[in-house]
């Protein structure tokens, strides 16, 4: 899972993360503003979860931008912990806080494996 923390670190200093953890999934909270559920799409492929954002800014009527730091779009990709799967993964959106729920494999029960002869 360090991979996936590092991630989290290399993020744009704009984008606020938390990584939860229980015993069946693993919860990501990112902070958002300005996105909502209808411009926010996530994608588990391969291994890696994949975030992109886009923002809503308006402009107000006889104002110009003398500085913009917001940027208008967020694409992530983050490498999923080892034991977390896309199958099963929900979020949701409230007010630009995005909330991951990504659960864990389920640990397979130990069984034997029957040997034949040829």
């Amino acid at each position: 899972m360090s991979a996936f923390r590092d991630a989290l670190r290399d993020l744009p200093e704009a984008v606020f993360a938390d990584l939860l953890e229980s015993d069946d999934a693993y919860l990501l909270v990112l902070d958002l503003p300005g996105a909502t559920a209808e411009t926010v799409d996530v994608r588990v492929e391969m291994g890696r979860l994949e975030i992109e954002a886009r923002r809503e800014k308006t402009l107000p009527e006889s104002f110009e931008y003398v500085r913009e730091d917001r940027p208008l779009f967020l694409d992530a990709e983050l490498p999923l912990p080892p034991d977390a799967t896309g199958a099963g993964a929900d979020g949701s959106m409230e007010r630009g806080v995005l909330e991951l729920r990504l659960p864990k494999y389920e640990a397979a029960p130990e069984q034997s494996v029957p040997i034949e002869d040829a």
